[in-house]
């Protein structure tokens, strides 16, 4: 029988994780490395790679590459795909983490409804679905020669729950319907791809409640005040999911989605 520390470990494997160098995608990354992974970070090219790298490497020892990619680009994405064939040579984990998020710079994003443009709505769903889709599928023959792949979808309690529009009075802050639409995809995709995959890749999701990124005082207060462990999250909250649902720990357990949120959507 294996240890907890046996189960834990994670030398020798390889992962992609894409929105690498983004809040969350850089604890992903830490964590994975903590346990022993090889990561390859995926972000937007002018992104800070440098910085994230060099504090993996600080922390963990271990090296670190980063793939510039704007996975909205069909071409962008084949040259990633290439890049995973050829250069990695093989892989055991795919996290999809990359996605147009609520506080996106986007002209017809974060509007009220009737400003929330067509052209966006394509756009995030491009970035928040489509290249899900498009990635899993392309790397699913590596994962399967690793003998123990796994996805992981970061989806949030949006693709799960509608939003509620009081915790956003008199803030700029908003809440688009490409983005709970593609999450609440995103999560059917995890389970169809769990049943489509198994038994050699399991496929699960991680669905973040809100973090505190210095929003507005009153979204705070409100937000907290909902949810039951009176918080909003922190980075550091997903690193034991993260740890749980892509090592030994959870070898038993495809197509679930892992709820961190304080309690959130209880209510």
């Amino acid at each position: 029988m294996k240890s907890i520390n046996q189960m834990l470990d994670l030398n020798g494997r390889k992962a992609v994780i894409t929105g690498g160098t983004g809040y969350l995608g850089r604890t992903i990354a830490h964590t994975l490395n903590e346990l022993g992974c090889e990561t390859v970070l995926v972000d937007l090219p002018g992104s800070d790679s440098d910085s994230v790298i060099a504090d993996i490497e600080r922390d963990w020892q271990r090296a670190t590459r980063f793939f510039a990619c704007d996975l909205e680009s069909q071409e962008g994405r084949n040259q990633l795909i290439e890049y995973i064939k050829n250069d990695m040579g093989s892989l055991d984990i795919l996290v999809n983490n990359a996605a147009f998020v609520g506080d996106t710079k986007l002209q017809g994003w974060a509007e009220p409804f009737e400003k929330q443009t067509t052209e966006t709505w394509r756009r995030a769903l491009e970035v928040n679905l489509t290249a899900v889709f498009d990635l899993s599928r392309e790397v699913t023959p590596l994962l399967k020669k690793s003998g123990d792949g796994s996805i992981l979808n970061i989806a949030s309690i949006y693709g799960v729950s509608a939003p509620d529009y009081s915790l956003y009075e008199g803030t700029q802050m908003s809440n688009p319907a490409a983005y709970s639409a593609s999450k609440g995809g995103l999560l059917q995709l995890t389970r169809w791809l769990a049943t489509t995959l198994a038994p050699d890749i399991r496929v699960n999701a991680i669905s973040p409640g809100g973090v505190y990124r210095q929003q507005p005082q009153e979204f705070v207060e409100r937000y907290t005040a909902r949810t039951p462990l009176g918080r909003m999250a922190v980075e550091e909250d997903f690193k034991g999911a993260v740890a749980y649902l892509l090592s030994g720990m959870s070898t038993y357990v495809t197509g679930q989605n892992l709820l961190v949120d304080g309690g959130w959507t209880l209510w």
